[in-house]
């Protein structure tokens, strides 16, 4: 009997080291998230919050797909008219889908003199919507996020690396997962050309908060660890992409008064691979995506109802702020 004990005690001892090693490589992240009541906007943040709302309310105000060509045509245009605007080639990545005109639309920043081995950091969204959708909070709010930091980043001092900012297409059903998700194509084309890839993120469905206590939801178990309140933003990555995770966390917790959360997980946990950071993961890049959840908090997800009055600008504008000090230093 006493040998029976130690034997299961001995179990014990491992099942708990083994989960406590797993919570840590899953859910342990650099800095601490920020807390307490968000100070109100700064006149920065205002002015920032009308430019997003513009660019939501241009791109996202109807849905946009290839069952609904001309409009994402119309998405595509306003796009690449603003990167013009603001003094960039947006160069397309086109092909078609099901006989319709698509292209990724992409601007690069490279340092001068760069060769081949120059790696790159991707900050990316995509700009189709998904059925009748008008898609404001997915993804009109991450496109206009990487819009606003193409404005922002313009004079970003480079040394040896590249960025390179890309709003994709169809990576909404029925191409998700498929060789016709724009992220699919634009990644396996950085792979052909043996293009190096310190990181990509992929700026997803940004728009979302409240305080309500019960007005978050999670896949199983990650409710009984995080909070109940959607009044964060999170930073998810899939396996790989760790070490490239803990250093966007630890960067824009260091520059940004605004609660988040995040970690690492597969693919098989439900919402972890859902956007185009699956895509660069799949072609063995480290990728990650920074969301407001979508689904789990989002009534409007995938619906006619998700349009431009339903997203929190002052909020995007206080993350989007954050998020052009994290690239800067992802760059360094």
């Amino acid at each position: 009997m006493t040998k029976i004990v130690v034997w299961a005690a001995g179990l014990l001892g491992v099942a708990i080291a083994l989960g406590a090693a797993a919570y840590w490589y899953s859910l342990s992240l650099p800095g601490k998230s920020f807390t307490g009541p968000l100070a109100p906007p700064t006149r920065a943040e205002e002015d920032l919050a009308q430019r997003l709302q513009r660019h939501v309310t241009a791109i996202a105000s109807v849905p946009h797909n290839v069952s609904h060509p001309e409009e994402l045509e119309k998405s595509a245009a306003y796009i690449e008219r603003e990167l013009k605007a603001l003094g960039y080639t947006p160069q397309p990545q086109a092909y078609e889908t099901d006989g319709v005109p698509t292209r990724n639309i992409e601007v690069v920043l490279a340092p001068a003199g760069a060769g081949a081995d120059s790696e790159s950091i991707v900050v990316g969204a995509h700009y189709d919507s998904a059925g009748v959708a008008p898609g404001a909070n997915d993804n009109g709010t991450g496109v206009a996020a990487v819009l606003e930091l193409a404005r922002m980043l313009k004079d970003v001092p480079l040394k040896n690396k590249t960025l390179r900012l890309v709003l994709f297409v169809n990576e909404e059903p029925p191409y998700d997962r498929t060789p016709f998700m724009g992220s699919v194509r634009y990644a396996n084309m950085l792979k052909e050309h043996k293009v190096r890839v310190a990181g990509m993120m992929s700026l997803e469905t940004l728009g979302c908060f409240s305080d309500e206590p019960g007005s978050q939801k999670y896949p199983a178990p990650f409710g009984l660890i995080f909070p109940s309140k959607a009044n964060f933003i999170a930073f998810v990555a899939l396996t790989g992409a760790r070490s490239f995770l803990h250093d966007v966390v630890a960067s824009f917790r260091k520059h940004t008064d605004f609660p988040t959360i995040g970690g690492t997980a597969p693919d098989l946990v439900d919402g972890i691979g859902w956007s185009d950071h699956w895509s660069f993961s799949q072609a063995g890049y480290p990728a990650i995506m920074v969301t407001d959840t979508a689904l789990f908090r989002y009534r409007h997800y995938h619906k006619a109802t998700d349009t431009p009055d339903k997203v929190d600008f002052k909020k995007l504008a206080r993350i989007t702020l954050g998020l052009e000090p994290t690239v800067r230093d992802l760059l360094q």
